[in-house]
């Protein structure tokens, strides 16, 4: 019978198991976006993952929205990196790297100044995470269409950068309320050019983000992340089924390694609107990764019905480094401590107890 522990091909990224570490934003790089040691022990400790989503990783100084994250773009940046795939490769692991622009998710405080980019000047509800705390968000500056192939170049260049610090892939992050994500939404998109109004319009920026990544990294290594419903960042959309079916419909062009799908809303912001992911899934022709909120009953249930053919889990892996063991065994799961997600030591990152410790 097929389940999570049964190996699975991901476009070239081949798995010893269906369990996926998900993106988790850590904020514990320095203050140039450089990994630090610390950041090699992290990944390396959850390398049973059958595939490790790095942290949303910012492609440019502008693409940033909170502090201490790391970068993908520098050389120093590349090397710190490189410690960490080094690292996860030789336990025998997989690791690709999710690529991020924040959009209007940022402050001028984190930008040298700058103000925040976005497919339209509308202000998100809600307060910044800056390095002096909380702060109201500001209008951000609409992109004019003759910025956009930079945007695009910058996703090109951070690719490059990944596949010399030896990723196994690039994660495109259009969800959750970044940039991309800002544009596909008419929530947040409001242009009337040729990156707004239609469904294929708003879709447009994605499109040529990750024609261009596919053609410098190969489609065999290159995933799309996707939030249909998830209102986090102020995010809603008038009509998703028809969005996102189309969305999915369109990326099935490039024949990807993987569509990673968050199933709901995440940090408690629930479903905003009803949404059939079965019919979105049905509709892609790549391996779907299931997102949101699944155990290893869910998990295996949606392997076994064809769902998903890999599912991704977010703090089961903060908290159990050994998560695909734990799983295997049926053994009880450390739990995690939610006052050290973001920012802070090795307290709450690093110390979590292995099963056979």
């Amino acid at each position: 019978m097929t389940d999570l522990f049964s190996p699975v091909k991901l476009g070239s990224i081949a798995m010893s198991n269906r369990m996926v570490m998900a993106p988790l934003t850590r904020n514990r790089s320095n203050m140039e976006g450089v990994p630090q040691p610390i950041n090699v022990t992290y990944y390396e400790q959850r390398a049973s993952a059958g595939l490790i989503i790095t942290e949303a990783t910012p492609i440019s100084a502008m693409g940033h929205g909170y502090p201490l994250l790391p970068g993908i773009y520098t050389d120093a940046q590349v090397a710190g990196w490189k410690k960490i795939t080094d690292a996860v490769h030789a336990k025998g692991g997989k690791i690709v790297i999710q690529l991020w622009h924040v959009g209007r998710i940022s402050h001028p405080s984190l930008l040298n100044g700058a103000q925040p980019v976005a497919p339209s000047g509308i202000k998100p509800a809600g307060k910044a995470f800056t390095y002096t705390g909380l702060v109201d968000y500001v209008e951000p500056r609409a992109l004019d269409a003759t910025e956009l192939p930079g945007i695009v170049a910058d996703y090109v260049h951070a690719t490059k950068c990944a596949l010399a610090a030896g990723f196994d892939g690039v994660e495109i992050h259009s969800a959750n309320g970044y940039l991309l994500d800002q544009f596909l939404r008419d929530g947040t998109n409001k242009r009337t050019d040729s990156y707004g109004g239609s469904i294929e319009n708003r879709a447009r920026l994605l499109m040529e983000v990750t024609k261009a990544v596919v053609a410098v990294a190969g489609s065999d290594k290159v995933g799309v992340r996707l939030s249909p419903v998830n209102p986090f960042n102020d995010m809603k959309d008038s009509n998703p089924q028809a969005l996102f079916n189309d969305v999915t419909e369109q990326l099935n062009q490039f024949n990807l390694a993987y569509l990673h799908v968050v199933e709901g809303g995440i940090h408690g912001g629930g479903v905003a609107d009803p949404f059939d992911f079965d019919a979105m899934r049905k509709l892609c022709k790549s391996p779907y990764m299931a997102n949101l909120s699944y155990d290893k009953a869910r998990g295996n249930a949606a392997i076994a019905s064809g769902h998903a053919d890999a599912v991704a889990y977010g703090v089961p892996f903060i908290a159990n480094p050994d998560l695909v063991e734990r799983f295997r065994q049926d053994a009880p799961l450390n739990e995690a401590d939610s006052k050290s997600f973001y920012g802070g030591t090795e307290k709450g990152y690093i110390d979590y107890p292995f099963l056979n410790a």
